[in-house]
């Protein structure tokens, strides 16, 4: 069989590929692998797809399932040598400590990412290797649609009725990821790819020591979608900068532009929205993208769950003045950037500083400094209002709280719009017994509206941290040894001679007693009996 090294298919002798003209005539040169390299005895690696400053990313064909998957393998640029035609790389002595630090974190966070196989908008993880001096990651390869092209086809935008399903599953996705302590960081549109079922599979997994700036790896960050703290040195990543690249994701796939860079928002912290643009969008996911954009950490959406339930439900009245005062003014540009007059144009707005909100003194009174295109905000606001003070009663999102995964699970399918994930995380709960759920996200009650996609994240508890030791004294190993599994505890067995008590029952605890409290899954030894012990040869003949 004749692989070509481009995408993995059969070409018998051509040397062009007919299906991707790939030219099989090529070599790969270093530092990246030779074409054909066989890893763990079943991966036949072909061409580098992309590369970042901690790993590269090849196609390859699995001989064991005869199918097309992905390689990534862990190389930080800098820290390694590799000639022509090898395929061990070499590390620099005085790197050794930190590139074996760095590929420690590389597999950790792909551990991570292989346990979260039920989340859709991740890509699938089947194998997790070391070779070579490094470490491999086996990906899913599908025909996947660029999210940018996906855009491009639809008239440059798309509706909020098309991007809200793609995206409510990615908001959960990446809610996971960060509830198991790690986070993606580069959510940008050329990370987005849709599958030919119309979901969003998220690429770009990286390390946060490839996301900012300051660490040993030579960063990669996405102009537009990268928080302005992934500039600092070393600053910690956290929900707030994944929300900001999702939230400027987002304002790309319902404008057909991407906000303006970190370092330019800066200094002008306004985001440009076409009069159209406004109009066709629900006032209230205007307002939660203007959040999930604020250039300041502290004014900006801070967790999942709010962005989620903010661009599913218009906020309150209260909550929409404050955005007023903050971030969500309107100017029209009367000029466009070739200097032809507006008239012939789309009327610009500007998201962000131009109407200025004062409070007058006891009286509290709001006012708004009248500007030329007052009427377009006007009316913006009317709408948000209106929506605002509106009641729902529609469906809401069950409370699956109290339940078995099972039950949720059973319950969510005779929804269409719903699918629960298991978050995987250990939760402990002092209130819920063990395999009941003890949290949901979103929570019960919100807005179950008509197309949507709700991915609904439950964690299951698995009971008090904290675990009391029975009595065990006299009784069966067995049924002690059982008893202290369905606790949770680990169990190990000291046999010893008693002149007292029956052979294979239980004598007690080492060093321990009931009612001794221990962590969830500790370690405990129990003392058994032997019976008694046997009489020797030489001392019975003695004694006769």
């Amino acid at each position: 069989m004749s692989l070509c090294m481009g995408c993995m298919r059969e070409i018998d002798d051509n040397v062009i590929c007919p299906s991707c003209k790939f030219d099989n005539s090529t070599e790969q040169h270093s530092p990246y692998l030779p074409y054909k390299t066989v890893l763990h005895g079943r991966y036949i690696v072909g061409s580098v797809i992309d590369t970042n400053g901690e790993s590269t990313r090849y196609i390859a064909f699995d001989k064991q399932t005869g199918d097309a998957v992905i390689v990534c393998e862990f190389l930080p640029m800098g820290y390694f040598e590799r000639e022509n035609d090898e395929t061990a790389i070499n590390v620099r002595f005085e790197n050794e400590d930190i590139f074996r630090k760095l590929m420690a974190d590389f597999i950790s966070y792909f551990r991570t990412i292989a346990e979260l196989k039920d989340f859709s908008a991740l890509i699938r993880i089947y194998n997790i290797f070391q070779e070579n001096n490094t470490a491999y990651v086996i990906e899913e390869n599908q025909d996947l649609i660029p999210f940018q092209e996906y855009v491009e086809r639809s008239n440059g935008h798309l509706e909020w009725d098309i991007a809200r399903p793609l995206f409510m599953p990615v908001i959960s996705a990446l809610e996971a990821l960060h509830r198991r302590g790690l986070g993606h960081y580069a959510i940008a549109p050329k990370n987005m790819f849709v599958t030919a079922y119309g979901k969003i599979k998220i690429a770009g997994l990286a390390t946060a020591n490839e996301r900012k700036r300051g660490t040993p790896l030579k960063s990669q960050l996405y102009s537009g979608c990268a928080a302005p703290e992934q500039y600092e040195n070393n600053f910690p990543l956290d929900s707030i900068t994944e929300i900001y690249g999702l939230s400027a994701t987002l304002f790309y796939a319902l404008t057909g532009n991407l906000p303006a860079s970190a370092k330019e928002r800066l200094k002008d912290s306004r985001l440009l929205m076409s009069t159209s643009t406004v109009k066709r969008l629900p006032p209230h996911v205007v307002t939660a993208i203007a959040n999930g954009l604020q250039v300041k950490r502290e004014n900006r959406i801070s967790d999942f769950d709010e962005l989620r339930s903010q661009l599913s439900v218009s906020h309150t009245a209260q909550a929409i003045q404050e955005e007023i005062s903050r971030t969500a003014n309107m100017n029209v540009k009367r000029n466009n950037p070739d200097g032809k007059n507006a008239s012939s144009h789309r009327l610009a707005v500007i998201l962000a500083a131009v109407i200025t909100a004062i409070v007058l003194g006891a009286a509290g009174v709001f006012m708004i400094i009248a500007n030329p295109f007052a009427s377009v905000f006007k009316q913006q606001n009317e709408i948000t209002t209106t929506a605002a003070t509106e009641k729902w009663t529609g469906e809401t999102i069950p409370d699956f709280v109290g339940k078995t995964y099972k039950e949720a699970q059973d319950e969510a399918e005779q929804t269409d719009e719903l699918t629960v994930y298991l978050d995987t995380a250990e939760s402990f709960s002092d209130k819920y017994e063990e395999g009941v759920i003890m949290e949901q996200s979103p929570k019960a009650g919100q807005p179950l509206t008509a197309n949507g996609d709700y991915s609904i994240s439950v964690k299951v508890s698995k009971g008090s941290q904290m675990r009391t030791l029975p009595n065990i004294d006299k009784k069966s190993v067995n049924s002690v040894a059982k008893t202290l599994s369905d606790n949770s505890f680990v169990v190990d067995a000291d046999y010893q001679y008693s002149t007292h008590i029956d052979k294979d029952m239980v004598i007690g605890y080492k060093d321990l007693k009931a009612g001794d409290k221990l962590e969830y899954g500790s370690t405990v030894t129990i003392i058994v009996s032997k019976g008694e012990k046997p009489t020797s040869p030489t001392s019975n003949s003695s004694n006769q």
